[in-house]
């Protein structure tokens, strides 16, 4: 577009009635730009009658204008003292002056700090951009740091404070073609076309936000781009796109990308927010920020795309973390050197000791059973048996091969292997090099697992064909290795190994060793870090509570859980079985592996206890046998009924099934026998028992509205959100910066204090409460509790006494209506037995809705009857009760709702 003359158009103020935007932020600035010519800007601008915080700068991309922070001015001016919004409309573009020419990166960053001197900022400023604002937005503020002085007019003072940008580019590499859908659009003879000659490049980025944005705001976000005039500036954006090393702004990039070094070198604040879904700015602009910005916190939000400032947790992220990091920012944790993790051993450690013993370096180490069946005269094929010695060899091996493949510590490898002694040593043999291990299985299904990977930011991908065919096809970040391939890595490293080749330095304790992710139950699965010395306090706790060690062989069907046994000395056995679907487990399965080992111990997920049930009809003499020899039984992830629990032990005889309680961000915390459940008899909730050695539990108080506070008590009775503290808690979530501050967000007592390292508590999101002997009783999840006009009411309990209704198998007590005319329902699932024919959505008999209304004590509204509950997709067993509640909303409002689960 060199030498073009755009539109010319004097600086204009919005329509005073735009949803969400308060006509007295807007002001018309006079400016110098970096051609000394004085232009007129829009700006949105909240200044405040009283002193402020400091100010946010913020700066919008292509194709929108100011409008794009009116929801962070909106929360900023409802604090007191808070923070002073000042958003631009950069020149050509909003409201701001048409001046006809055509402005390149560098001359907008000069244009920029113009406005900033009209405005004589002073005091703390954060800089803050989306799209090719954040751009702008760096470029002034690395200039800040050059500044000695940084005076303005008026004898002011900025002070650089921070910076924020959401969904924009650090760098972009001079022989890559433009990024994602952009590359489209400036196809030859399609950019004018789309950008200015017609709305189509502004309408599909407003059509980009989930949920969508109502018409209303689209209508004001197109509001300043009516004409194909008005839309020039949209253009000329798009054509300075920097792609290729002759672009005219490819130097100003350059400087740009230099400047985000400098402030990283110089530690200045800042925060990366990020939206997933972005068709231009995708996983690698953020790969690149957290590679040149280490110290960057990052929150990802889950279900954003492009227009970031767009999703509704935007504004409280960006105000907790300047709250957080910029104004009260806390000193940096104790090194873990001083922590009891730091002198713990590391999880391979076991396979050396065990490995290198000649009494049993030959004896089994993990136990993969067949899957075959067998039938008439065709046997069974024999387990797979890896013994001690090969379990060790195969880890050093492959470790030595992982380094050559060019695999580094502190690079993330996804595997996506299914149980057994090739994930067992790929597991340990990454872990030992360094390298961060990213366990998410297939059991959070396609779309889950694929988020998953994506979000970890993945540097390789290990696993079988078919997992590296959805790599390809899902466009996984990450080099490729193939489990087949495993064999020529492990032969390449025991040949340099021959060769005298030394393994690299183990990893410190507090060095970065696993992303676990959770079941994905309550939202998206959330990736969950780890260090080594976290990683084996995990462990070590939980061989405490399933009873596993040397000579103590495991048969785990939940295949997370598969990888401890071998850390604890413990052989595992596992199960012939679909690990992505828990429920294929059978009691023959599980019979055969108890069989195969002599194992003691099980881990069984709920659903996996269902269907062994189910099937143990179908056990031979044998199979019962070995059954009867099982003296522990795990079960984990959910509640587990203890009637089901009284029929395992029918099956185990010897066992006392346990249900520890816990979550991917710290397990175990409790330990619960079925004795222990009997003897603390009915109550309100589920009890889990009492916290295991090292573990702290204490609740933070609900208050009439429902919502969990930051103080904690263990008072007796108290009903709260349940926190626990020890030192197998997560480091910390993966780029969720909010979502890890809140998990922490607590003040402990001076009692608590002192037997909790600060940083090491953990808010579960459950509710529940402590009873006079210590117990643990949970009553549900805190974003289950339902708050009438009344009262606050927990669901397990109320839904617990609705299953002890002849004809109601399963519950779910939900709320429906505005909080002032809230009313309480159930939802459950027929016993067909007794209310047999239930396929479609029904209101329960008379009788029956009765029965419950009495047995629950609860004045519920209705008692809907469905085929089958909504549950988790990695557990299928936790009920996803916000679904419940939605679509029973609807169904009572008398609207088509369609099928629940």
């Amino acid at each position: 577009m060199s030498g073009r003359r755009l539109a010319v158009l004097p600086a204009v103020t919005p329509a005073p009635d735009l949803p969400g935007w308060d006509p007295r932020w807007s002001r018309l600035v006079d400016a110098v730009d970096h051609s000394g010519a004085v232009r007129t800007w829009h700006v949105l601008d909240t200044a405040p009658e009283g002193e402020a915080i400091g100010t946010l700068l913020c700066v919008h991309g292509n194709p929108t204008w100011s409008y794009l922070w009116r929801g962070l001015a909106s929360a900023a001016s409802a604090v007191q003292l808070g923070w002073r919004v000042v958003a631009v409309d950069q020149l050509e573009m909003g409201f701001s002056e048409r001046t006809g020419a055509v402005r390149r990166l560098g001359e907008r960053v000069q244009d920029l700090a113009g406005l900033v001197d009209a405005l004589e900022l002073s005091g703390p400023v954060v800089a803050v951009g989306q799209d090719w604002g954040g751009i702008v937005a760096s470029g002034w503020a690395a200039a800040q740091l050059g500044r000695r002085e940084g005076r303005h007019g008026g004898g002011s003072r900025i002070r650089l404070a921070g910076l924020v940008v959401a969904n924009t580019a650090a760098s972009w590499p001079a022989d890559a073609g433009a990024p994602g859908v952009l590359s489209a659009v400036l196809a030859p003879g399609v950019r004018s076309l789309v950008t200015s000659r017609s709305d189509a490049f502004l309408r599909t980025t407003l059509a980009l936000p989930r949920p969508a944005l109502p018409g209303a705001v689209k209508a004001a976000y197109r509001s300043p781009y009516g004409s194909a005039g008005e839309r020039a500036g949209i253009d000329a954006f798009v054509a300075d796109v920097p792609v290729g090393s002759g672009h005219p702004s490819r130097a100003a990039l350059d400087e740009v990308t230099q400047g985000v070094g400098r402030l990283a070198a110089a530690g200045v604040p800042a925060l990366v927010a990020w939206g997933p879904r972005d068709p231009v700015f995708g996983e690698w602009f953020l790969r690149d920020w957290r590679a040149r910005v280490p110290h960057a916190d990052v929150h990802r939000f889950a279900h954003a795309s492009h227009l970031v400032p767009e999703d509704p947790a935007f504004a409280d992220v960006v105000l907790r973390w300047l709250d957080e990091r910029v104004l009260h920012p806390t000193p940096a944790p104790e090194a873990a050197q001083g922590s009891p993790e730091a002198g713990s051993p590391r999880l391979w450690a076991a396979l050396g000791e065990r490995g290198g013993d000649p009494q049993v370096a030959g004896t089994p180490a993990v136990v993969e059973m067949p899957t075959g069946r067998g039938s008439g005269t065709t046997p069974k094929s024999a387990p797979r048996t890896t013994s001690w010695a090969e379990l060790d060899r195969r880890t050093r091996e492959l470790a030595a091969g992982f380094v050559l493949q060019g695999v580094q510590p502190g690079q993330r490898v996804s595997l996506l292997v299914p149980p057994g002694a090739d994930l067992t040593a790929a597991l340990y043999a990454l872990l030992r090099i360094g390298a961060v291990a990213v366990v998410a299985d297939a059991g959070l299904g396609v779309r889950g697992l694929s988020r998953a990977v994506r979000g970890a930011g993945v540097d390789w991908v290990v696993g079988v064909p078919k997992a590296l065919l959805a790599a390809r096809v899902l466009r996984w970040p990450g080099r490729r290795v193939s489990v087949g391939d495993l064999a020529d890595v492990a032969r390449a490293g025991a040949a340099r190994l021959a060769a005298g080749f030394e393994l690299p330095a183990e990893p410190d304790a507090d060095a970065e060793a696993a992303v676990l992710f959770t079941s994905g139950s309550t939202g998206p699965a959330k990736g969950v870090v780890y260090t080594h010395g976290q990683l084996s306090q995990l462990a070590r706790a939980m061989g405490s509570v399933i009873r596993i060690g040397p000579g103590q062989p495991l048969v785990s069907a939940f295949a997370p859980f598969a990888l401890f046994g071998p850390a604890l000395g413990a052989t595992c056995v596992v199960p012939a079985m679909d690990v992505t679907k828990p429920a294929t487990l059978s009691a023959a399965a599980l019979a055969d592996a108890v069989e195969a080992a002599g194992a003691t111990s099980a881990f069984l997920s709920p659903a996996a206890v269902v269907n062994v049930l189910a099937t143990a009809g179908d056990l031979t003499t044998s199979q019962r046998a070995a059954l009867a020899r099982v003296r522990t039984l795990l079960s984990a992830g959910a509640p587990v009924p203890t009637p089901l629990l009284q029929r395992v032990r029918e099956l185990m005889p010897l066992a006392d099934p346990r249900t520890p309680y816990g979550a991917t961000e710290v397990l175990p915390a409790t330990d619960v026998g079925l004795s222990d459940i009997l003897d603390a008899g009915a109550g309100e909730g589920i009890c889990v028992g009492r916290p295991v050695q090292g573990v702290t539990v204490a609740v933070a108080p609900l208050d009439a509205d429902g919502r969990a506070g930051t103080d904690l008590v263990t008072t007796p009775g108290v009903v709260g959100e349940v926190v626990v503290g020890g030192e197998h808690v997560k480091e910390r979530y993966d780029q969720l910066w909010a979502t890890q501050a809140a998990s922490v967000d607590v003040r402990p007592s001076p009692t608590l204090l002192g037997s909790v390292r600060a940083g090491r508590w953990h808010r579960t999101g459950d509710v529940g409460h402590l009873d006079e002997r210590g117990r643990v009783w949970i009553e549900g999840r805190l974003a289950h509790v339902v708050t009438t006009a009344d009262e606050v009411v927990t669901p397990v309990g109320v839904e617990q006494r609705a299953e002890t209704v002849a004809g109601i198998a399963r519950a779910a007590l939900v709320g429906v209506g505005p909080r002032a005319a809230r009313q309480l329902v159930v939802v459950a699932e027929p016993d067909a037995a007794v209310v047999p024919g239930v396929k479609r959505t029904t209101v329960a008999d008379p009788v029956l809705s009765q029965a419950v209304r009495e047995v629950t004590g609860r004045n519920l509204v209705a008692v809907l009857l469905v085929p089958a509950l909504p549950t988790d997709v990695r557990h299928n067993s936790k009920i996803d009760r916000a679904k419940v509640s939605s679509w029973a909303e609807r169904v009572l409002a008398g609207e088509r709702a369609g099928a629940l689960a």
